[in-house]
């Protein structure tokens, strides 16, 4: 199964081509099945990438590392 990462930048290259000019892309939604975007859902593939980075940011930011404390009296 594809990371997030290489979902989002599967889906911002199908993004580029319908603003390009190209009619019709494919890219694989998370589920791992195959979706097709148009010039008519280029809105709905907007939002697929909005929540890819969301998804990145999330995971990312998980659980922060913070070095030990030392006291110094």
């Amino acid at each position: 199964m594809a990371s997030l990462q290489e979902r989002l930048t599967e889906a911002q290259d199908a993004l580029h081509d319908l603003v390009i000019g190209k009619a019709v892309v494919r890219c694989r939604d998370a589920d791992g099945s195959e979706v097709t975007y148009t010039q008519a859902t280029r809105s709905s593939l907007m939002a697929y990438i909005a929540k890819l980075e969301r998804d990145i940011a999330a995971s990312s930011n998980a659980a922060p590392c913070y070095a030990p404390m030392r006291l110094i009296f």
